[in-house]
């Protein structure tokens, strides 16, 4: 059923809430568009721009009103260019860009402003309403705008989402996945550890959804070191017609759209023939369908019904045929130190259906007193049918608990002998895919405490893709939401935009 629903539609992956040295954080903007092309299909970069309540009188923050203030000054010099180059990136077909800037408050929460093309000013709005306002007169003159709540989860008055005052015009999103952390619900995985405190059931999105708000769900990495994507950050997937601003434009406003945290996950939900985003009328049996596409092994699929598990969904793997996900990280070696990457992989004996890239920029949360050497350092290409090659640059791990590591996950179509040959950095291994099915292979460049390669379990097509259907029986009277939560054994997440079946009245 979900077949019929989503033909015609592609699944494209972005991230359009990051940030560089425009504004206050480290790397270009030539960086930024670098990184986001290795790995998305479009993006926006994030100038932070104006913060109407800024806490001025407040002595204690005086470094912080500073910094920010020269951060905004910094995106007022740099607007123009920040146009130019947004417009000179856009490839449609190939990658789609928006032009955007952050807004901060403390009693609305932040917010980004995005415009469907390279036009458009910075807005100084000293409400939300006002904000509002202001995106009017954009409209009036056909110049397409959002204002998407991002890091919801912060206490309302404290930068976290103000429901009370959240309205679905020009805001069909709000962000719940960022290295902020994860908003989703109380027992959302990534707590919230960043100084500005830990996250608020009143300001979760389902508590939103409990007040009865029409809204959909997106991720991004609110990275703030030129690196739109940084894996394990938060990212988005749209349901759209093409890769073009009108089309990816068109699938935010219809809330098509998907929550992720790094690996490339693939939901298709739909509910009585409706995809995901949909308003469904009334009825009191709903027919649910959902599929998915994983980048890994998947550990269940839930369908939640008003905030509640309805149906929880495990693959039973019966063989191992079909096409391969097999994912190979570099990295660890002495923290600090850096390590630079050339590495090789062929597939011998098989076929490379597909690579996705899994690179991470440098982890900035605060000011930070000195640059780093580079901040685009990364590159790829798939070679032929049988091999890609990268190159990438490791650090050590920061700590026991944050990974440094950079990585490439490939999708095979094995033979009956297919082996993997990898050459990285100098050092050769070949190893037989069917040991890989066993478990992981690591090896070291040159002996203990030393970087090293770690190639993952190879996993089987039946456990990193599926699907399912079911009956629900429900009042055809009420409002009802229906949305898919997806968590793999990598600790990698998606969550969907509801499809909400209600009363016409």
């Amino acid at each position: 059923m979900t077949a019929d629903v989503y033909e015609g539609l592609n699944a494209y992956f972005g991230d359009i809430h990051n940030h560089n040295n425009i504004g206050y954080g480290h790397g270009s903007l030539a960086d930024s568009f670098h990184n986001a092309r290795l790995q998305l299909d479009f993006t926006a970069v994030t100038p932070h721009a104006y913060w109407p309540d800024l806490p001025v009188e407040d002595e204690q923050l005086a470094d912080l009103v500073a910094y920010h203030q020269r951060g905004f000054e910094r995106t007022r010099e740099q607007w123009s260019t920040v146009r130019e180059v947004v417009e000179a990136n856009y490839e449609p077909g190939k990658f789609v860009t928006f032009l955007a800037f952050e807004w901060h408050s403390l009693e609305y929460g932040d917010h980004n402003v995005y415009f469907n093309g390279a036009e458009g000013d910075i807005i100084y709005a000293a409400n939300l309403e006002k904000m509002r306002e202001a995106l009017r007169a954009y409209q009036s003159q056909g110049i397409e705008c959002m204002v998407l709540p991002h890091h919801i989860g912060y206490k309302q008055g404290f930068r976290g989402v103000n429901w009370s005052a959240f309205t679905p015009e020009f805001s069909p999103l709000v962000e719940i996945m960022s290295m902020h952390g994860a908003s989703e619900s109380a027992s959302a995985p990534y707590p919230y550890l960043h100084t500005m405190g830990p996250r608020d059931w009143n300001s979760l999105y389902q508590f939103g959804l409990e007040q009865r708000h029409l809204v959909g769900v997106m991720g991004s990495t609110d990275h703030h070191s030129a690196h739109p994507g940084s894996y394990g950050h938060g990212r988005m997937s749209v349901w759209a017609k093409e890769l073009t601003r009108e089309a990816v434009w068109e699938a935010i406003q219809a809330r098509r759209t998907v929550a992720l945290t790094g690996d490339n996950i693939q939901v298709k939900l739909a509910v009585n023939d409706r995809p995901i985003g949909s308003v469904a009328p009334a009825s009191a049996d709903r027919q649910i369908a959902v599929s998915v596409e994983c980048g890994g092994e998947i550990d269940y699929v839930e369908v939640i019904h008003n905030n509640c598990i309805l149906h929880r969904w495990q693959p039973r793997p019966e063989s191992q045929e079909g096409p391969v996900k097999l994912h190979l990280e570099v990295g660890w070696g002495r923290k600090g130190i850096d390590e630079d990457w050339d590495v090789d992989m062929q597939v011998l004996g098989g076929e490379l259906l597909g690579v996705e890239p899994r690179f991470r920029g440098h982890e900035i949360v605060t000011p930070q007193a000195t640059e780093q050497p580079k901040y685009a350092f990364s590159d790829w290409t798939k070679v032929d049918d049988q091999s890609v090659h990268f190159t990438t640059r490791t650090w050590g791990n920061l700590t026991t608990t944050t990974p440094s590591t950079q990585g490439i996950c490939l999708t095979i179509r094995p033979g009956e002998d297919t082996a993997i040959y990898i050459v990285a950095n100098g050092m050769k291994q070949e190893i037989p895919l069917r040991e890989l099915f066993a478990g992981p292979y690591t090896f070291y460049l040159d002996g203990f405490m030393t970087p090293a390669v770690y190639v993952h379990r190879a996993v089987p097509y039946q456990e990193w893709s599926g699907s399912f259907e079911l009956t629900h029986e429900a009042e055809g009277y009420q409002r009802d939401w229906y949305y898919v939560r997806v968590r793999q054994t990598n600790g990698q997440w998606a969550w969907s935009s509801p499809v909400w079946v209600m009363p016409s009245n």
